[in-house]
C-alpha cells in the first residue's frame, strides 16, 4: 500500500479503485501494530477477569454453609446454624431454631473475627465478639450487659463437615458454672 494524501492509504491490488482510510501523520506515536494492540487488549481482559474472580473469592472460609446441631430432641426441635460472607473477610452467622413447643427464633450477628464485640440482632442487649485461634478453631465471647457470660471454642473438622463446640459458661464473677458441648453436621454447602 502506498501512502496517500491526508493520511489516506491507497489500496494496491485488493479490486478496489478507492482510498482506504488510515492513520493519520502523528495519530499514532511510532509504528502501529494491530497484533500488539490485540495482544494488549486480550491480556488486559484476563487481568481483569481474573482481577474479578479473585475478589469474588477473596472471602472463603470453609465454615460458610449451613448446619444442623447434632440432637436426640424430638421434632419439631431443630437448630440450624447458617455461616456466609460478609464484607471482604468477615462471615454472618444466624442461628434459627424450633423449640420443642413449635416456638420458632432466630438471631446472628456479623464478624471480621478481629476480637471486636458487635450487636447480635434478635437477642436484647448482647453482643459477640470472634476471634481466630487457628485455621480451623475460633474464640466466641457472648457479652449480655457488658459481662461476659459464655465463650465458645468453636473448631471445624479437619474434613470440614464437622464443627465441634465447646460451651463454658461463667458467672458475674468470671467463675466457670457450666461446660456443655454440642456438634453441628454440614447440611449444605462447601
Amino acid at each position: 500500500m502506498a501512502r496517500g494524501r491526508g493520511g489516506l492509504a491507497e489500496s494496491a491490488g485488493s479490486g478496489s479503485s478507492g482510498p482506504m482510510p488510515g492513520p493519520l501523520p502523528g495519530q499514532f506515536p511510532g509504528r502501529f501494530r494491530p497484533m500488539r494492540a490485540l495482544r494488549v487488549l486480550l491480556c488486559g481482559g484476563l487481568a481483569a477477569f481474573l482481577g474479578c474472580a479473585a475478589a469474588a473469592t477473596e472471602n472463603e472460609n470453609p465454615r460458610f454453609g449451613v448446619w444442623r446441631l447434632r440432637s436426640d430432641a424430638p421434632p419439631p426441635q431443630i437448630n440450624i446454624m447458617t455461616y456466609a460472607p460478609h464484607g471482604e473477610k468477615g462471615m454472618s452467622i444466624t442461628v434459627a431454631s424450633t423449640n420443642a413447643e413449635g416456638v420458632d427464633s432466630e438471631w446472628g450477628y456479623v464478624t471480621e473475627f478481629d476480637g471486636v464485640f458487635r450487636p447480635v440482632r434478635g437477642l436484647e442487649d448482647s453482643d459477640t465478639a470472634v476471634e481466630i485461634v487457628d485455621d480451623r478453631t475460633t474464640r466466641i465471647l457472648n457479652r449480655r450487659g457488658g459481662h461476659v457470660y459464655q465463650i465458645i471454642i468453636n473448631t471445624l473438622s479437619e474434613n470440614g463437615n464437622r464443627i465441634d463446640n465447646e460451651y463454658v459458661r461463667f458467672d458475674e464473677e468470671g467463675k466457670i458454672t457450666r461446660v456443655n458441648r454440642a456438634t453441628y453436621d454440614r447440611i449444605e454447602g462447601d
